[in-house]
């Protein structure tokens, strides 16, 4: 081992002791959420990337709808880079009944795969506009994330004050990748 890397093994110890605990331990989410209010066409803002969307160019947009049980019915849709359009249809439902109803689960397997706890993943809203104008959306782990807004564009000044706030959260927002929409 060099002499500048065992010098530097105490300074990236440190750094990663003091990020880690400038990360909130719980996320949090928005107190409640009207389900009814909440359905409707969400689009993508910006997103950390992830593998399930790799493909995606842009125009990435969210359609949500009640059904039976106060679950939602979740259609996913995106351009890819060859110009197609690739749908993911999925639902959604309460992560535990005696909690907020902001987190949710949310699975885009074959239903006849329900029972399995892994196809379900996180889905909690973090920030929600008092109007339901935008949405934040994220995982407890800070794995996922994404802002949504009911418009294809989000003003530059709300945009920002979601990022800062997210951050706060624990957040990697330096890795947010921002969707194109063409509308």
């Amino acid at each position: 081992m060099t002499k500048e890397l065992s010098a530097l093994i105490p300074v990236l110890a440190v750094t990663a002791v003091l990020a880690s605990a400038a990360i909130p331990k719980t996320l949090e989410v928005a107190p409640s959420v009207d389900l009814s209010r909440y359905a409707g066409k969400w689009y993508e803002i910006a997103r950390l990337p992830n593998r399930f969307q790799n493909s995606c160019a842009g125009d990435v947009v969210a359609a949500y709808s009640l059904v039976e049980g106060g679950q939602l019915k979740v259609v996913n849709q995106c351009r890819q880079n060859n110009g197609q359009t690739t749908t993911a249809e999925g639902e959604a439902r309460l992560a535990d009944k005696s909690g907020p109803n902001s987190k949710l689960k949310v699975r885009f397997a074959p239903v006849w795969l329900s029972w399995l706890p892994m196809v379900w993943g996180d889905y909690w809203i973090t920030d929600l506009a008092p109007d339901y104008s935008f949405s934040v959306v994220g995982t407890p782990d800070r794995k996922y994330l994404w802002i949504l807004s009911r418009t294809p564009q989000m003003g530059d000044a709300i945009f920002q004050r979601i990022v800062k706030q997210t951050a706060a959260k624990g957040f990697d927002v330096a890795r947010l990748v921002k969707t194109r929409q063409s509308s």
